[in-house]
């Protein structure tokens, strides 16, 4: 992590936030790949007692592509094969068209590949969204990693799924 790289960053940040029409949103966005296995994590459990939690074997996986909206805290999400640069396009049309009303849609996003794609930057040419890209390394800027830490805490950690279909549903 390159300390005045985040502070550039977040000197930007601050200004498109005090900058941006009312009508205007910022999104953060990024994918997690929750796989279908037990996550043991803490717990109280009475001195003496023993708590079993059941585990799968295999390797099945979402690949699940999102947004939060940080003035609402209300996430976009969709479910894909793969996530690469349809699934993005797929993802930032979903945020495009819950803002018809926006100048623009800022959305601030990791140099994962897919989002200097050609294919989207070809995209995003025709829509009211702006992409900017976060600093390297930057788990700490992106705030959807905390809605996907919290999204785990609840679905993954100390629960057990029969099926895939089972886990798919409670994601």
């Amino acid at each position: 992590q390159d300390p005045e790289k985040q502070q550039a960053f977040l000197e930007g940040y601050e200004r498109t936030k005090a900058t941006k029409d009312k009508k205007d949103s910022m999104y953060f966005a990024d994918a997690t790949h929750p796989q279908h296995n037990s996550v043991p994590s803490y717990g109280w459990i009475k001195k003496g007692e023993e708590k079993e939690l059941k585990a799968n074997c295999g390797r099945q996986r979402l690949n699940i592509n999102g947004a939060i909206n940080i003035e609402t805290l209300e996430s976009v999400t969709g479910f894909y094969d793969t996530i690469n640069a349809d699934s993005t396009i797929d993802l930032f049309s979903k945020i495009e068209a819950k803002h018809p009303e926006a100048q623009t849609i800022y959305i601030f996003a990791n140099n994962a590949r897919y989002y200097h794609s050609c294919l989207l930057q070809v995209f995003l040419k025709g829509t009211k969204i702006q992409l900017i890209s976060l600093p390297p390394y930057p788990p700490n800027l992106n705030l959807i990693e905390r809605y996907w830490m919290f999204f785990k805490t609840k679905v993954q950690k100390n629960c057990y799924y029969e099926t895939f279909d089972e886990f798919k549903q409670a994601c």
